[in-house]
């Protein structure tokens, strides 16, 4: 992984972002949002988590929301269309699919297209160890 992406990313769009607050993508949701990341909900059974407005999908995201970060909270066999947007969209640099998510055709592709994949980590807890806020 590129050292910089986590200081160099501004808007995160979180796939499957739950706005249930006892849910880990709302915990890393609003993690993220605490430390100065837009992010970008994704999901189409909301309108809105976290004061911000949901998607349905990736395509769905006005062009003139630049998207740095995919974060992915969805199960393994279901990642492969969210990947599929990214690509579409042109903009994400980096694919990101959280702890216990893995898809190596969908990695395969978002790397055949420039994009950073990272699989099975989190988000917010990589970004704690890289800030020094663990």
């Amino acid at each position: 992984m590129k050292p910089d992406i986590l200081k160099q990313a501004k808007t995160i769009a979180i796939v499957g972002l739950s706005d249930k607050k006892d849910r880990p993508s709302y915990d890393v949701a609003s993690y993220l949002q605490s430390q100065g990341f837009r992010i970008i909900p994704i999901n189409p059974g909301i309108h809105d988590v976290l004061g911000e407005t949901a998607y349905p999908d990736l395509l769905s995201v006005p062009k003139d929301i630049q998207i740095d970060i995919v974060d992915i909270f969805r199960r393994s066999e279901l990642v492969m269309p969210h990947v599929e947007e990214a690509v579409k969209r042109g903009d994400a640099k980096m694919i990101w699919m959280q702890e216990g998510v893995i898809n190596e055709e969908a990695a395969e592709l978002a790397r055949s297209h420039g994009i950073e994949v990272i699989m099975n980590f989190c988000l917010m807890k990589t970004h704690k160890k890289q800030t020094g806020k663990v």
